[in-house]
């Protein structure tokens, strides 16, 4: 079966997402094709009992004129709301820092977002693809089902290792400056765990404890975030080096490290209901391509996009897909 379309875009996260849009308005036919069963990559929500909680990104700021515009449509469109302006760096008895720039939350958690922005767009979830080849008229791409994909140009947001995996399957040689850059991309894990307490949370305001040099980095309560209004459900995130060493520890010794570090902040009568552990192996860019984008050259038009083009942030992999969907559209 063929799927015949001008722009393939790999990965429905917000870089891909925000780049089909742009290219759409341009008059591209395009096709977002995904692994997963929803679209957002890490901008993740997920439901536990009667309540739900972000346990990929749990927050983005605003820092250049073109994400902020985006934003306030967001904000006026009743999706994006300001949680705070900085967190505590620990210390329970004092207040929040606040540095300024504002934190902003997505009503409904962070995934309605990338649900809303895959309206109008034409997108296959559940779909992984198992190599990518370049073709005399553009790019083919087939899954491992055997279903075929055809397209004019290719945009990757997936990623880069993964990106680099699926052009090398298809026997993809990409020119010898291209791929060394790509090749310095390095990204650090993240273990993150959903925990849904029956009982008092005690937090500083607005609710969530950022302290980057514990092991247990990020603890934020969803309730009082204002997404969970059903249950109490607090997400822990692990920092890189706990993370790392962790990843393949057995769960439920790694759940209760999560746990430990969670009990001083419970009353003595709460309750745990129930724990799980997610894992997110490419969660941060340690090291970044300079620039928003890189297009390759010597093949057929092809970009690549995400998180780790000059910017580790949702903001940056937002920027970069407009940078990607730009340049795809130059060289077509």
């Amino acid at each position: 079966m063929n799927n015949q379309t001008d722009i393939l875009i790999i990965g429905a996260g917000i870089s891909g997402l925000l780049a089909a849009h742009a290219l759409q308005e341009r008059g591209a036919r395009v096709l977002l094709v995904d692994k997963g069963r929803s679209v957002g990559g890490r901008m993740a929500t997920r439901r536990i009992g009667p309540g739900q909680a972000d346990h990929g990104a749990q927050f983005f700021t605003t820092r250049s004129d073109v994400f902020r515009a985006l934003v306030a449509q967001w904000q006026a469109e009743g999706l994006a709301y300001v949680w705070s302006y900085g967190w505590s760096d620990g210390s329970l008895a004092g207040k929040a820092v606040e540095d300024g720039h504002p934190r902003y939350a997505i009503h409904g958690g962070m995934n309605r977002l990338c649900k809303r922005l895959a309206q109008g767009l034409a997108i296959r979830l559940q779909t992984e693809i198992a190599y990518l080849s370049a073709t005399p008229k553009g790019w083919q791409a087939e899954t491992r089902t055997g279903e075929r994909f055809v397209s004019r140009a290719l945009l990757m947001t997936a990623p880069v290792p993964q990106s680099l995996a699926l052009l090398t399957a298809g026997g993809v040689q990409l020119a010898a400056a291209d791929q060394a850059a790509l090749a310095q991309v390095a990204y650090a894990p993240c273990l993150c765990a959903l925990v849904w307490v029956q009982g008092d949370v005690y937090l500083p305001e607005p609710g969530a404890l950022q302290r980057p040099l514990h092991p247990i980095a990020w603890i934020a309560d969803n309730q009082r975030k204002g997404i969970s209004p059903a249950a109490t459900l607090i997400t822990m995130h692990a920092n890189s080096a706990f993370s790392q060493t962790h990843y393949n520890a057995p769960e439920q010794e790694t759940l209760a490290q999560f746990v430990a570090a969670l009990r001083p902040h419970l009353a003595d009568t709460a309750l745990i209901q129930e724990a799980q552990l997610k894992k997110w192996r490419y969660a941060l860019p340690t090291m970044l391509h300079p620039a928003r984008t890189l297009l390759a050259q010597g093949l057929p038009p092809l970009a690549f996009a995400g998180d780790a083009f000059l910017e580790a942030r949702i903001e940056g992999a937002a920027l970069s897909g407009l940078a990607a969907a730009q340049a795809v559209s130059g060289r077509l």
